[in-house]
């Protein structure tokens, strides 16, 4: 038996305004969507990753902050990893809320680097730059 990942669930206010942030900002493409009696659920991809989307009439449990929540049982927040920390800061420009950084790494691991941004749910996205894992040092 082996196991693979397969994907993340996020709870959307809006199913567009969630796909069309993933597609413009991080290259996801809709994969599927499921038709329900009074509602869908859509499946995004990019690549390997896919994240399935659910509408949601529910407010937010906790106010995005940071680089996310601290309660178990939340995730605290999705990452994504870019060979260009700024030039993915410039072409996001204002558009995207910063919750915090960017902030820089280099007594860790030289070139390291993150920001962490909202959703339009608030769901806390990183993007980092240079993270390299021990074996590879």
């Amino acid at each position: 038996m082996s196991l693979r990942w397969s994907h993340v669930g996020l709870n959307c206010r809006d199913l567009g305004a969630t796909e069309a942030f993933y597609e413009r900002w991080f290259g996801f493409s809709r994969a599927r969507t499921v038709e329900l009696d009074d509602d869908r659920i859509v499946f995004l991809r990019q690549g390997d990753v896919y994240l399935e989307l659910f509408h949601s009439d529910t407010e937010p449990l906790v106010k995005p902050a940071g680089d996310g929540p601290a309660q178990p049982g939340v995730a605290r927040h999705l990452a994504f990893q870019t060979d260009d920390l700024d030039a993915f800061l410039t072409k996001v420009g204002d558009e995207v809320p910063v919750t915090l950084g960017p902030l820089h790494f280099d007594d860790f691991i030289p070139g390291w680097q993150s920001v962490w941004l909202t959703d339009p749910d608030g769901v806390i996205v990183e993007v980092s730059e240079g993270y390299r894992d021990a074996s590879i040092d």
